[in-house]
C-alpha cells in the first residue's frame, strides 16, 4: 500500500467511525426528545441540545472543533438547565455530558478546571431547582442525579469510544510519518555510501598512478602519458558515475570492475591471479561488483600485498590477499561494513578474516539454478598477469 493509499485508508476510517458514532448519538437523542417534550416549546428546548451537540461532533471529526467546543459547551450546558428548571426533563443532561466529555478528553492541559467547572454548574443548577420548586432532596437526586447519570452514560461511553479510535487513527498517522522519514533516511545514507564508494574509489586511483606518473616522469614518459590519459578517462568515467547516481541510474557490472581492479593491482606491482572458472548469476553481478571495488580499494590502501587471488564463482565472490599485519583481530572497515548489511537484506552472507597474514574477503549467496551459458560468456582463468 503507497502512501497516498494509507492515508486515504486513514481519513475514510475517521469519518466512518465519526458517521457511526454521530449516528448512534442523533438516534438515541431524538428518541429523548420525542419521549421527553410534552410541547413543541420542549421539544425546540431538547431538540436544540441535540443540535448542539451533533454541530460539536461533526467539528471533532473534521478537525474545526476548538471553533465550535466552547459554544456547544455553553449551549448544551443552557439546554440541561432550561431542562431542569422549565421542562423538567432529566434526559437533558444527555448534550451536556457528552460535549463536557469532549472538552475533558481533548483539553488535557485544562482538564482539571473543566471537571471543576462542569461539577460546579451542576450543583448550582441543582440547588436552584430546589429554591423554586417543592421538589425534596431525595427527588432531586433520584431524578436529577441517578436518572440524568443512566441516561447520559451511553452518549459518554460512544464518545469515549470515538476518542479511543481517533486516538489510534492519529497513531497509525504518526508511524507513517515516522516510517516515511526513516525511509527517506536510508536512502540518504544509501545515496551517500555509494558516493563514498565512486569517489573514494576514484580519488585513491588518481594517487596510486600520479604517484607512478611521478615515479616514471624522467624514466619513461610513454608510460607517464599512457598513466595520465588513464587518469583522465577515469574521472570523466566518475563523473558520468555520479551523475547516474544522481538520477537513480548507476549500475556496476562485475566483469568491468574484476578488469578494473587487475588494472589497478597491476599499475600498483601486486601480482594478481583471477579464477572465473564458473559464471555469476546475472542477479548478484552489481552487488559483487561494488564488494570487489571496495575491497580493491581497502587492499590498496590498508594493506602490503603484493599477491591478490580473486575467484568467482557462480553464487559469489572471494579476494584474498597477503601483507596484512600481524594478529587476528580484523581492522574496521566502514564500506565493508555497509556492504555487509546490504548483502545481508539480498539473503547473502559477506565475511572478513585475517588468517596466517592473509585477507579474506569473501561473499556467498544461496544457490540457484544454473541457466545454460551462453557463447561470450565462457568461464575463463586468468593467472599472474
Amino acid at each position: 500500500m503507497t502512501t497516498e493509499q494509507a492515508r486515504d485508508t486513514q481519513v475514510r476510517l475517521r469519518k466512518l467511525t465519526a458517521s457511526m458514532v454521530t449516528g448512534a448519538i442523533s438516534a438515541i437523542g431524538a428518541l429523548q426528545v420525542a419521549s421527553d417534550a410534552d410541547s413543541v416549546g420542549d421539544g425546540l428546548i431538547l431538540g436544540a441540545g441535540v443540535l448542539a451537540t451533533l454541530v460539536v461532533l461533526t467539528g471533532w471529526a473534521s478537525g474545526w472543533l476548538f471553533r465550535v467546543l466552547l459554544p456547544g459547551l455553553v449551549a448544551t450546558a443552557a439546554v440541561w438547565l432550561l431542562g431542569v428548571l422549565l421542562v423538567d426533563a432529566p434526559t437533558a443532561s444527555y448534550g451536556f455530558a457528552i460535549v463536557a466529555t469532549i472538552a475533558v478528553v481533548q483539553l488535557p492541559t485544562h482538564r482539571q478546571a473543566v471537571i471543576s467547572g462542569v461539577v460546579a454548574f451542576v450543583l448550582a443548577g441543582l440547588v436552584a431547582k430546589l429554591l423554586v420548586s417543592d421538589v425534596t432532596i431525595l427527588e432531586l437526586v433520584v431524578q436529577y442525579l441517578l436518572v440524568s447519570a443512566a441516561v447520559s452514560v451511553g452518549g459518554v461511553v460512544l464518545t469515549l469510544l470515538l476518542s479511543v479510535v481517533q486516538g489510534v487513527i492519529g497513531e497509525l498517522e504518526k508511524a507513517r510519518e515516522r516510517e516515511a522519514e526513516l525511509a527517506v533516511m536510508r536512502e540518504r545514507v544509501r545515496f551517500a555510501g555509494d558516493l563514498h564508494d565512486i569517489q573514494g574509489h576514484t580519488l585513491h586511483v588518481v594517487k596510486l598512478k600520479i604517484t607512478l606518473a611521478r615515479r616514471l616522469l624522467h624514466s619513461d614518459l610513454a608510460r607517464v602519458e599512457r598513466e595520465l590519459r588513464e587518469v583522465h578517462g577515469l574521472v570523466g568515467d566518475t563523473i558520468t558515475e555520479t551523475r547516474d547516481l544522481a538520477y537513480a541510474e548507476r549500475r556496476l557490472n562485475l566483469s568491468a570492475e574484476l578488469e578494473n581492479a587487475k588494472n589497478l593491482f597491476e599499475a600498483a606491482g601486486i601480482r594478481v591471479s583471477v579464477d572465473r572458472s564458473a559464471t555469476a548469476d546475472p542477479h548478484l553481478s552489481e552487488m559483487l561488483g561494488q564488494v570487489l571495488r571496495e575491497t580493491t580499494t581497502n587492499i590498496l590502501r590498508h594493506s602490503e600485498a603484493t599477491r591478490v587471488w580473486i575467484t568467482q564463482s557462480r553464487a559469489g565472490l572471494a579476494i584474498v590477499n597477503d601483507g596484512a599485519p600481524a594478529g587476528d583481530t580484523v581492522p574496521e572497515l566502514r564500506g565493508l561494513s555497509t556492504l555487509t548489511a546490504r548483502v545481508a537484506g539480498d539473503g547473502g552472507e559477506l565475511t572478513v578474516e585475517r588468517r596466517d597474514g592473509r585477507f579474506h574477503t569473501s561473499v556467498t549467496y544461496p544457490a540457484r539454478p544454473t541457466p545454460g551459458i551462453e557463447a561470450g560468456d565462457r568461464p575463463t582463468r586468468e593467472d599472474d598477469r
